[in-house]
């Protein structure tokens, strides 16, 4: 059993908004404190085009204010440990957690933070076209609808600033509101409104989307005539865009008869945040309350902080225990988790200036200070721009650590190009990357180089094993450089390619390979295809990646 011995005075269960900004109370309070988070940091922010009322930001991207959140946490000396809480076992003073690995966490007091996931409409088609034109990230997959026709369906915040946001990709978009208006505040609706690309249907609902490969009809009802309407693909058009955002539902379905919940799965806390269990609190969109904002998020999270903190002292004083003992090592820094900061506009145009700014520049010298082999950036091009564009980003990388050298290779016949490929004592690693792996991407290039040029990222053992065992595999993944979820599975797979030669893991910039999409008919990342098989889309873990690998070599 991991850390058997070893006991936190709080564990915070995920980090999104309320469990960063609990994990920053809790730090700064010394608390000895572990957030543990199964999937992306950050949470459904991260999936929010921009963020426009949040208190003393007129503007930000969803994902740079996380990252921004996620190094107060890593200031505070707050561990973040990447796994998912399985079981729970609230008996007692101390509580007990186990996670998807196999691991078991102790912790005097526990925060829930598991927040919520979007909510399915439930129209024919949904599941069946999902990543086929149905998505549910309009910064993740907007881009991939670009000059395409794009349905929103919902009627609320997200929607609204959703539907604005998508009309820089979309030629045109339509709003599908269920009432006769929209249920949020109306300078957020005019976000929506006022948008001259942007029409709205009242009372209209999506009964279906049907098509080929991919969503080429959908039917609409507005539910006061009854009258239907059937939308085709535009011609010339291969598909259109159904983006919902329809609410969501919390993620306590693993917590069901642990704590008090409403009918919904809502848990209910008092002021406090406090649940009916002793030790026990919650925290942000997974709780009770009328408004769900990243804003009262935070607060919830400060207050079940403060809250776990004062039960937490009260408890040891009980058991004559030092308030303060020594806490664990300090949260990982860049190279040793799955994240590298990046700017706050991950857009990527036609470059001019410097690549990087200067607070990466002082995230790489940590990372490539750790390196202890040379790793040649081995360029692939075909005489475009974008080559020239991918070789100058290459030389200001390269120029960061005298670990790295540049050199120019040839490529074969089916390469995607122009590419990157890391080489380590002149074999190639099996890390590739086709397009510039700028935006998101970078933590990807960053954690590659670290893994290949040094002992690397921990891997459970059990799973090391596994990937050794794997026969020659050939995995792609397509990604849009705007994506949050992108990078967590581009590093897995090229996790696995740095341990066994056989692998070979290739992330591909969908907007560079739009024959690639139309092959594979990919509207939604990231999109990961083994050894030529059937694309796997959405977040994945190194264990389901694995095993996906282990199934296409059988």
């Amino acid at each position: 059993m991991a850390e058997k011995e070893h006991i936190y005075d709080v564990a915070i269960i995920g980090a999104g908004p309320a469990g960063l900004s609990a994990g920053i109370y809790a730090g700064r309070a010394t608390l000895d404190t572990l957030i543990l988070e199964g999937d992306n940091v950050g949470g459904q922010v991260t999936t929010t085009s921009v963020v426009y009322n949040y208190p003393a930001v007129e503007k930000v991207d969803g994902t740079a204010l996380m990252n921004k959140m996620q190094q107060q946490v890593a200031d505070f000396g707050v561990k973040i440990d990447h796994d998912q809480v399985t079981k729970f076992d609230f008996d007692g003073d101390v509580k007990k957690l186990t996670t998807k690995s196999g691991k078991t966490y102790l912790a005097r007091a526990v925060i829930i933070a598991t927040g919520a996931n979007p909510r399915k409409v439930g129209f024919k088609g949904e599941d069946e076209f999902r990543g086929r034109g149905v998505a549910y990230c309009s910064t993740c997959d907007g881009e991939l609808f670009s000059g395409l026709q794009i349905f929103v369906v919902g009627g609320g915040y997200a929607a609204a600033e959703e539907a604005d946001y998508l009309t820089r990709f979309g030629k045109h978009v339509t709003v599908l509101v269920r009432a006769d208006r929209f249920h949020c505040p109306s300078l957020i609706a005019a976000r929506a409104l006022n948008n001259p690309k942007v029409s709205v249907k009242y009372n209209t609902e999506l009964e279906s989307v049907s098509g080929d490969d991919y969503v080429q009809e959908a039917t609409l009802v507005n539910n006061k005539s009854g009258e239907k309407t059937v939308y085709h693909v535009d011609d010339g058009d291969q598909t259109f865009g159904v983006f919902v955002y329809v609410g969501t539902v919390p993620a306590t379905k693993s917590l069901k008869g642990l704590v008090d919940m409403d009918d919904r799965g809502y848990i209910k806390t008092d002021e406090n945040c406090a649940t009916n269990v002793k030790g026990v609190y919650a925290a942000g969109d997974v709780i009770v309350k009328p408004l769900r904002q990243i804003i009262t998020a935070a607060a919830d999270g400060a207050t079940a902080a403060t809250a776990a903190e004062k039960y937490v002292t009260a408890q040891k004083q009980r058991l004559g225990i030092p308030i303060h003992e020594n806490k664990t090592q300090p949260a990982q820094t860049v190279g040793q988790t799955s994240s590298v900061a990046t700017s706050d506009d991950s857009s990527v145009t036609k470059h001019e200036g410097k690549w990087l700014s200067d607070d990466i520049v002082k995230q790489l010298n940590v990372v490539f200070g750790r390196l202890k082999k040379d790793v040649t950036l081995e360029l692939l091009e075909d005489g475009s721009q974008k080559s020239q564009e991918l070789e100058s980003f290459i030389d200001e990388v390269a120029s960061y650590s005298d670990k790295l050298t540049v050199k120019k290779g040839q490529a074969a016949s089916d390469d995607y190009l122009p590419q990157l490929r890391l080489i380590v004592d002149g074999q190639d690693t099996g890390l590739h990357y086709a397009g510039i792996p700028t935006g998101h991407e970078m933590s990807s290039l960053v954690l590659g180089i670290y893994n290949v040029g040094s002992a690397g990222q921990q891997v459970d053992p059990s799973l090391v094993e596994r990937i050794k065992a794997l026969p020659a595999t050939k995995i792609q993944i397509g990604v849009s450089l705007t994506c949050h979820f992108c990078p967590d599975v581009v590093a897995a797979c090229q996790r696995m390619a740095s341990l066994n030669p056989k692998v070979s893991a290739t992330m591909i910039d969908l907007a560079d390979y739009p024959q690639l999409r139309k092959e594979k008919k990919v509207m939604s990342v990231p999109a990961t295809m083994v050894n030529g098989g059937p694309v796997i889309f959405g977040s994945q873990s190194l264990e389901q990646l694995l095993s996906a690998c282990e199934k296409a070599a059988k």
